[in-house]
């Protein structure tokens, strides 16, 4: 069986699919299809690429813990939230926090009285030993007692400074502007130190992770421009700009490629899957617009409009090229004629000629 006999026995299933099984006969003469929005098969020069799977990641994203032991008494955000920085994000019971602060402010100022009086009395044996009423032992010993009080005023003043930083850990804050990715903990759960409280990243700071042969970094590098795919989103984004890391894996001969997604991308979110496609040269290309591209199990074709404006569907064999505009076709269509841009308007339209012509 011939791929031209397959082709029409596809298209005449389909077309019997698409009108349905309600057993009506097929006209006689198939009435001209209303016009199908289509566009001509170009060949037009195209950017070619050395393309790579990649995977979009934040370059700014933490994962906030706590500090202190304690219970969490205050959660202001969850998944999904928008944070600026200094926001706080959670508090922490610092009720036992607050008395330790309390405590070590006391010893301060026990600390502050002590060293007043060391001080008075240095002074004053000073004055005693000039008068030769005391020994130099003595002023000695006053002398030490002095440095002493310092010594000891200065370890309780940073004892104090320890214990109001370790308050300051019952308020977590976010460290910059960014969007809550993921909570790990409830209101009234016991927060212990270093348990994950909030993970978040900064949406205005993405970038693609691409894995490349290092053979291809060469050609990488010389050409310069770079775009990137997000299938999932059927979009296509300028880089702003590319980082090879200056190294490679020795096992599979490969190096990693950055590249800087625009500031502020809309919809894209780190995890999602992305190509990266890396410009090399520049060659003239027979292009179909994407969306005339009709994918059928091992099926590949596209619905040629003919001048009778009726559409037949036509075998194709795509190449590698691609842009966000079309995709390579090596065979199965001539430059100039036109493809339908709706595969299943067309096929509907193609349904009573198929019909009519299938095999008995």
């Amino acid at each position: 069986m011939t791929t031209e006999r397959i082709v029409r026995i596809f298209a005449a299933a389909f077309a019997i699919a698409l009108a349905g099984c309600g057993g009506a006969k097929a006209p006689a003469a198939p009435p001209v299809p209303a016009a199908l929005a289509s566009a001509p098969v170009e060949l037009r020069e195209v950017e070619l690429t050395r393309s790579a799977e990649a995977v979009v990641e934040a370059v700014r994203q933490s994962t906030v813990s706590s500090q202190i032991a304690g219970r969490i008494v205050d959660l202001r955000f969850d998944v999904g939230d928008r944070v600026k920085k200094g926001d706080v994000i959670a508090r922490i019971d610092e009720r036992a926090a607050t008395q330790a602060l309390a405590a070590s402010e006391a010893q301060v100022r026990s600390a502050e009285a002590s060293l007043a009086n060391a001080r008075a009395q240095y002074e004053r044996s000073k004055q005693l030993f000039a008068q030769k009423f005391i020994s130099q032992a003595a002023l000695d010993k006053a002398e030490a007692d002095y440095k002493s009080a310092e010594s000891q005023m200065r370890a309780m003043l940073a004892g104090a400074g320890q214990a109001a930083t370790e308050r300051s850990f019952a308020t977590i804050v976010a460290p910059y502007s960014g969007v809550v990715s993921a909570r790990y903990v409830q209101l009234g759960e016991m927060a212990t130190p270093g348990k994950p409280i909030m993970t978040g990243f900064d949406p205005s700071t993405l970038r693609v992770t691409a894995t490349v042969a290092s053979s291809d970094i060469a050609a990488i590098q010389s050409g310069g421009k770079v775009r990137v795919e997000i299938p999932a989103l059927a979009r296509w984004i300028e880089a702003r700009g590319v980082t090879i890391v200056p190294s490679a894996d020795p096992r599979t001969h490969s190096t990693e490629v950055r590249i800087d997604l625009p500031e502020d991308v809309q919809g894209v979110v780190p995890g999602i899957f992305a190509r990266a496609h890396f410009v090399v040269g520049r060659a003239p290309r027979l292009m179909v617009p994407r969306q005339a591209v009709l994918h059928r199990s091992e099926l590949v074709a596209v619905y040629v409009v003919g001048a009778d404006a009726r559409p037949q569907l036509r075998q194709v064999r795509l190449g590698s090229v691609s842009d966000e505009r079309g995709i390579e076709v090596l065979a199965g269509v001539q430059p100039g004629e036109r493809v339908a841009l709706d595969p299943v308007k067309a096929g509907m339209a193609a349904a009573p000629a198929a019909i009519a012509s299938a095999p008995s």
